[in-house]
Formats: structure tokens, sequence, C-alpha cells
């Protein structure tokens, strides 16, 4: 596990130099989104559908998002209760709580599990993520920004909001093929796996992009503390126990407990820009809970009692 970090940690650092370095005829930003971008709307979309279409989709599939499910309530329940007793401002209360939740399951747990465990981890990964995640996210989610966000803003609808998520409507489709036994033909099985490709290096070269460092400072750290502790060591343990009640494999087990122990979301630091929640702290827990997790993702592969 800990080379499979320090191997993904040299393309997170290659992310992180092109941010410094790259052409000045593009900003920083701009190169940013253009990654991001290929891999949401083409190559992840491209995986998603060749994997789900493929994949068994039974009552194991049911059982994992109920999984995820409890780790995401048990991350808020958790971080709402803290949140009584912490004297913060509203846009700083709304980037903690989704920093808390929501964890970077696609971006970081996606070449982690492939690593790790195998290509048959990517249909856990997606499942965890697009079958209970990422439609928290789209609608409690943003519903929650919204709430702690600046005023006058625009009223959001949840379900637009999905709609907009094109790996959702990649799922919708695999979802159809697999139910209704549609072969896979081999061209288009080798095409979509050929786009796949690019799905995992590019993650963690956007995912350096983003790190930024000049938001960890020591002001943050009580505020950051409780959401390291919740996202890398209380939702796994979360997950683990629910895990066992639900009698998963013990494969899959390992696999949706890594997962619930990734670091907090990338993709959260959209969301604070476009509800004016406090971006600088949700960038300083992206950051933090990175780093830390070179730590504890070792230790829960490797003593994950049980499995």
């Amino acid at each position: 596990m800990l080379l499979v970090l320090v191997q993904m940690g040299l393309l997170i650092a290659c992310g992180f130099a092109w941010k410094q370095w790259a052409p000045r005829h593009i900003p920083a930003l701009a190169h940013r989104r253009a990654l991001t971008d290929l891999v949401f709307f083409i190559l992840l979309p491209a995986l998603v559908l060749d994997v789900i279409w493929g994949a068994p989709i039974d009552e194991t599939s049911l059982k994992i998002s109920l999984t995820a499910f409890s780790g995401l309530l048990t991350a808020g329940i958790i971080m709402w209760c803290l949140l009584r007793f912490i004297k913060t401002t509203p846009e700083q209360k709304g980037a903690l709580m989704l920093a808390a939740i929501f964890p970077n399951v696609t971006y970081l747990g996606l070449p982690v599990t492939n690593q790790v465990l195998g290509s048959w981890s990517n249909a856990i990964v997606l499942q965890y993520d697009l079958f209970a995640c990422t439609p928290a996210l789209m609608t409690f989610g943003i519903l929650m920004a919204h709430y702690y966000g600046g005023a006058g803003q625009h009223k959001v609808h949840p379900l637009k909001e999905l709609t907009r998520v094109p790996p959702l409507w990649a799922v919708v489709i695999a979802l159809l093929l697999n139910v209704l036994h549609v072969p896979r033909p081999e061209l288009i099985h080798h095409t979509l796996s050929t786009l796949s490709g690019g799905v995992v290096p590019l993650m963690l070269i956007a995912l350096g992009m983003s790190i930024r460092w000049d938001s960890l400072r020591l002001r943050y750290l009580p505020l950051l503390l409780p959401v390291a502790v919740i996202t890398l060591l209380l939702v796994p343990i979360a997950v683990f126990f629910t895990g066992g009640w639900f009698d998963l494999p013990a494969d899959i087990a390992l696999a949706v407990v890594l997962l619930a122990a990734m670091p907090t979301m990338v993709f959260g630091v959209v969301i604070c820009e476009r509800y004016q929640l406090h971006s600088p702290l949700y960038a300083a827990a992206v950051t933090l809970t990175t780093l830390l997790s070179v730590v504890t993702l070792p230790l829960w592969f490797h003593y994950l009692p049980g499995v």
C-alpha cells in the first residue's frame, strides 16, 4: 500500500509542479479545469459504462450503497453536533460540513483500490460513489451549501443538479444494458476500456493541481482536526461495522472501508466557490486530510480486523 501511495504521490506531485510551471499563455486554473472536464464528461462516463455494464448488479450492490450512506450519515451527524460547540461563521460551517461528509472516492479512491486490490474493485468504487455519494452530494450537499452560503443566491433544484452529472447518465444507461442482458460488443468494450485508461493518471494529476499549500494556516487547525478525525477514522469505523452487519464478503468489506477512509473530496471546492462558502478553509481540509491519509490508509489496509 505504501509503495502504491508513493507512486501515486509522484503523479500528484507532477500535477502540483504543472500548476506552478505550466506555460503561462493559459491560466493554471484553466489547465486544471480542462483536465477535470475531460475526465468528468468523457473518460469517467466511459469507465462507468464499461464497468457497470459488465458488473454483477445484485443484492450486494444495494448493501454497498446502504453502507456508503451510513458513512455519510455518521459524518454529518457527528460534524453537526460538534459545530454546535465551535464558534464559526455560517460559511465556515457549510465548508466544514461538506469537508467532513463527502470523501474523495473517485479521484483518489479509484486509483488506490485499483492498484492495491485490483481492477475488480472498480465496480465497487463506482457503486459506492454513484449509487450513494454523488446523489447525496448533488441533492443534500447542494441544498446544505445553499443554506449556509452567502445571501442573494438563486434557488436550486436537486433533480436538475443530478441531470448535470454525466457519470450518472452513464450509470443509468449501463444499468439498463446490464439488466436487459444486452451483450457488450468487443469493439465497444475495447474503445471504452481505452478511454478508461486515462482516468486514473489524469485524476491524480488534477488532484495535484487542486492542492493548495497556502491554505494550510495555523488558525484553521482547531477547525480542521475534527474533520480529519471524522473523515479518516470515525467514518471508516462506522462503515466497517455497517458492512459487517450487512455481511459483506471480506474483499468487498475491505474495499468499502478503504473508500470510507479517503480524504476530503476535491470537487467540494467548486461547490464552495459557487455558493460562497469558506473556500480557503475547505481547501485546507482537502490538503490536510490528503496528507494524513498517506499514514492512515496503509494502517486500515494492513490492520483492518476481520477481513
